[in-house]
């Protein structure tokens, strides 16, 4: 061990630590859940004080000596390179100022290291004059909540999903020619085709990338600037703006100073419109997830109008038994995703005059969904929807089988006859046709057009008549 010292008191550090006394306190403060902050977070943390100090350099506040180690170290944090020296656990001070002190303590030593001094010195480089700079916890914690989850949406969530929406695109045109029954309520309906139904969970797949987007933008904003209460004390008029220039520059993400650091820094609501977007993300996966595990149920007694790939033994004691299993674990990721939405909405209402003090379970909340939802999506279509098969005779046989191709019976004989010939077919086991030609509804060759199912999944082509479902 060795000696460091801080505001308050000397503290006795591990020898191989790069971290300092305030980093220790929080240590064995903290020791709750076992995890850290989320590695996005730090990496995120890492490039807010990168581009602190080149916006300090700018300015002329820090010197171009001072500036360079201090980007140096903090680049080696963006490539966690030193992220085994961030041990502040998620349950700790609610403006996650430990995990601030973190930064600035791991950045001070680290420099020290670099430029030949002994660590705990703050030589060259000191954790609060130096590398806090013009800052505050107050203001960089929500930065760097905004600017890490931005950056997790756009490098993570966004690809996973936008290679979904393709892979459900491309199904949907391989199976555009595949008629089959409808179905609401659970209950037989009109036909349509394979391919149709895989049209719309394709759109729901890029309208999940439209709202990953729109949560990127909504985390635009930053409050970087505000300092401890919003007034930006202590901070160069034009620091913010160079900050979200640099940080825009290094992201591709159109950051800008905050209208208004008041809202900034003591609510969260970009962060629960995130949330929401998200869990909406959730909802549409789990559609889909369910949809496609119920379309694949059988092999012999469901539904059985699609083959999944079979990716393990879905049995200890049933042998040749296999599960949608890809599909079961999407639907658990979106159901942990909703669950962390709600502490990240619940988190948004918990700021108290000039602080939310909830950001560090904010940040682990948001991190967590963004990498499960997108390792599952990934892995979901991946070894799911790509191998999908259509069986197009099992699909065809329940088509010939239902009794709602009545419907395009309405305009030659009305509802209500239409209405008692699909009862009497039933009570009867027999066909739609056979009952119609019984009665003698409708010549052959008129029914035979009517009941062709390929007619009913072309809007404006068919006879249908109107009706609710």
């Amino acid at each position: 061990m060795r000696i460091e010292k801080d505001s308050m008191g000397e503290m006795q550090v591990p020898d191989d630590a790069l971290y300092g006394a305030s980093t220790q306190r929080a240590v064995l403060n903290f020791p709750i859940s076992g995890r850290p902050m989320p590695e996005a977070f730090i990496r995120g943390l890492g490039l807010v004080k990168l581009a602190c100090a080149l916006a300090n350099e700018e300015l002329g506040r820090l010197s171009p000596d001072k500036s360079k180690l201090i980007q140096q170290v903090a680049r080696e944090i963006i490539d966690g390179k030193l992220s085994a020296h961030f041990p502040v656990d998620v349950f700790q001070t609610g403006s996650g100022t430990s995990s601030n002190m973190n930064a600035n303590e791991v950045i001070s030593n680290r420099a020290a290291q670099l430029a030949g001094h002994a660590i705990g010195s703050k030589k060259p480089i000191h954790p609060n004059d130096d590398v806090n700079l013009g800052q505050s916890s107050n203001d960089i914690i929500p930065t760097t909540l905004h600017v890490s989850v931005a950056v997790a949406l756009k490098e993570n969530l966004v690809p996973a999903l936008g290679e979904l929406a393709a892979a459900l695109g491309k199904k949907s045109a391989g199976f555009s020619g595949i008629v089959k029954i409808g179905r609401t309520h659970l209950m037989d309906a009109t036909p349509l085709t394979l391919g149709q139904e895989f049209s719309g969970y394709a759109a729901q797949a890029r309208k999940a990338v439209e709202r990953a987007g729109k949560s990127i933008a909504a985390l635009g904003e930053l409050a970087i600037g505000g300092t401890a209460v919003g007034t930006g004390i202590n901070c160069h008029p034009e620091f913010p703006k160079k900050v979200c220039r640099i940080l825009g520059e290094k992201t591709g993400v159109a950051f800008r100073e905050a209208a208004n650091h008041f809202e900034a820094q003591g609510g969260r609501d970009d962060a629960v419109e995130v949330a929401g977007h998200l869990a909406t993300i959730a909802a549409s996966l789990t559609k889909i997830a369910n949809d496609i595990r119920l379309l694949g149920s059988g092999p012999r007694s469901g539904i059985a109008e699609l083959r999944l790939p079979a990716t393990q033994p879905g049995s200890s004691i049933m042998p040749g038994k296999v599960n949608p299993v890809m599909s079961e674990m999407l639907v658990q990721v979106c159901i942990y995703v909703q669950g962390l939405s709600q502490v990240v909405t619940t988190c948004g209402r918990d700021g108290h005059f000039e602080l939310n003090v909830t950001i560090p379970l904010m940040a682990h909340a948001l991190h967590e969904s963004i990498h499960c939802l997108a390792n599952g999506a990934r892995a979901f279509t991946r070894q799911c929807v790509v191998g999908i098969e259509a069986d197009a005779a099992r699909c065809r046989e329940l088509v010939d089988r239902s009794l709602m191709l009545v419907t395009a019976l309405n305009p030659y004989i009305g509802y209500d006859a239409a209405a008692t010939v699909a009862k009497e077919a039933l009570a009867k086991n027999k066909t739609l046709r056979e009952i119609v030609l019984e009665k003698k509804l409708m010549d052959a060759a008129t029914l035979d057009k009517a009941l062709e199912p390929m007619s009913m999944t072309k809007p404006g082509e068919s006879a249908l008549g109107a009706g609710g479902g």
